[in-house]
């Protein structure tokens, strides 16, 4: 069974905003902490946020104070709330587990273009 399905990708101007979900098996979502992963052209992955079972939240410094990521227990979802685009954000976003990673799966493509 997929263990990560990533949706809400597309195309968005400069400054503008989307909102990715990430569904999540119930195991994993209730025990483990889950990031929002992206990789640009050329560019090797890097992780933009997590979020603990419990609630707890990071997030990489280019993206402090655009993007949140949220979860909810009734959906099994992470979010991620992407505010303020810019070009350099354009990448396909993954999530996964953080600590012990799963298969990559297909993610979800940003484009961030006028």
């Amino acid at each position: 069974q997929v263990q990560f399905v990533e949706s809400g990708g597309g195309l968005a101007q400069p400054g503008g905003s989307l909102r990715l979900s990430c569904a999540v098996s119930r195991i994993i979502f209730s025990i483990d902490t889950v990031g929002w992963y992206r990789q640009a052209t050329g560019k090797q992955r890097e992780l933009v946020a997590t979020i603990a079972s419990g609630g707890s939240t990071y997030y990489t410094d280019s993206v402090k104070g655009r993007f949140t990521i949220s979860r909810d227990n009734a959906k099994n979802t992470v979010y991620l709330q992407m505010n303020n685009l810019k070009p350099e954000d354009t990448a396909v976003y993954y999530c996964n587990k953080y600590v012990t990673p799963n298969i990559w799966g297909q993610g979800t493509q940003v484009t961030v273009s006028s």
